[in-house]
């Protein structure tokens, strides 16, 4: 092979390979919200799927909702596939298990589901169904079942995000053992994966407002979760999540009760608000060498507070896991919370 049929060869297997990794799916979900849109509008380039969070569904299998008229316009005009959410409202799980029982309410959300896609043009549907009990675990993937194969009959897709697990034993404490009851173990991952086109793993909230302060996703708790559901599924069938949003930490005056009571809090915010909080009380924003995030501690009034950041570092330290593991894509909680340097990561998708 003489210089110039190398180099050609080469210069081919670059493209392609540069191809290959700009078309790694980006799946960004929406919720109502100006910030949100604004956001769609401005950077649908780069995006391959928008997800709203748009259904309801309840223990008879009435299914109500709507996905924002612009949004639809937006991916329209873009070539952008849209792929609307159904969740049980509140993440109630009485209601979900009365739903999962009962074969005729289960029956009615599937018509539904294939009616709206139908009506408005969705590339199919993503379950997002939450607390979710392991006893109903088989039902909820006959239910899945009988979505797929009513949605699939009509050409449509179908998903599902699947809470985080790390591992398929409980854990060490009695919170890790409340949260693999219900919400980690109702998923049976191999037999979802094998009914569904692709599974989002909710590779976020490793700590909530029931937690200690830490990150809304660490890398080295990312990696065991990825490893651990790659057991169930071929790479090609998974859905990074990724978030955008930054957690404050703070001591809040809990006035739901009969009587008022102090307790730790917190809450997601976004990028811009939480640098906003920083600069306000001066707070020095340090880099997490092992987490791959940036936070801070800062005192208030002699309480100290804590907020961990999501920025464009700590995206593309993400991002990179797509790579390394050769998954599907990713899935972005939520369009409009970002750090606007994040688009810059983001390869544009070639349609």
């Amino acid at each position: 092979m003489n210089r110039t049929i190398l180099a050609l060869f080469l210069f081919v297997v670059s493209v392609s390979m540069t191809l290959a990794q700009r078309q790694k799916e980006h799946l960004f979900y929406y919720v109502n919200s100006e910030e949100c849109y604004q956001s769609l509008q401005k950077n649908i380039g780069k995006i391959s799927l928008v997800a709203p969070a748009a259904y309801y569904v309840d223990e008879d299998g009435v299914m109500w909702g709507a996905v924002d008229p612009r949004v639809l316009e937006v991916a329209r005009r873009h070539k952008v596939g849209v792929m609307p959410l159904i969740v049980n409202p509140g993440f109630d799980q009485i209601m979900l298990h009365k739903l999962l029982i009962n074969p005729i309410a289960r029956s009615r959300a599937v018509q539904s589901m294939v009616e709206q896609c139908s009506q408005y043009g969705y590339v199919g549907m993503q379950f997002d169904f939450e607390n979710l009990n392991f006893g109903d675990r088989d039902a909820y993937t006959q239910f899945y079942r009988e979505a797929a194969e009513a949605l699939h009959a009509k050409g449509f897709t179908i998903s599902v995000a699947v809470v985080h697990r790390p591992e398929e034993f409980a854990g060490p404490t009695d919170y890790h053992k409340w949260l693999y009851e219900n919400w980690r173990a109702g998923y049976d991952l191999k037999e979802l994966a094998a009914i569904g086109d692709f599974v989002t793993v909710m590779t976020y909230s490793q700590h909530t407002r029931r937690t200690t302060p830490g990150p809304n996703a660490g890398i080295p708790w990312m990696k065991k979760i990825v490893e651990n559901f790659l057991r169930f599924m071929p790479p090609e069938k998974l859905s990074l999540g990724i978030p955008t949003s930054s957690m404050h930490w703070y001591t809040a005056l809990d006035t739901a009760r009969y009587y008022a009571n102090a307790r730790s809090w917190s809450t997601t915010m976004s990028y811009a608000r939480a640098r906003g909080v920083a600069e306000r009380f001066k707070a020095k924003i340090l880099w997490h060498e092992e987490q791959q995030v940036p936070y801070t501690t800062f005192e208030n009034a002699g309480l100290f507070e804590h907020i961990y950041f999501e920025d464009a570092r700590s995206f593309k330290a993400k991002l990179e896991l797509v790579g390394q593991y050769k998954l599907r894509g990713c899935s972005v909680w939520v369009l409009g919370d970002e750090d606007q340097e994040v688009w810059k990561v983001l390869p544009d998708i070639v349609r």
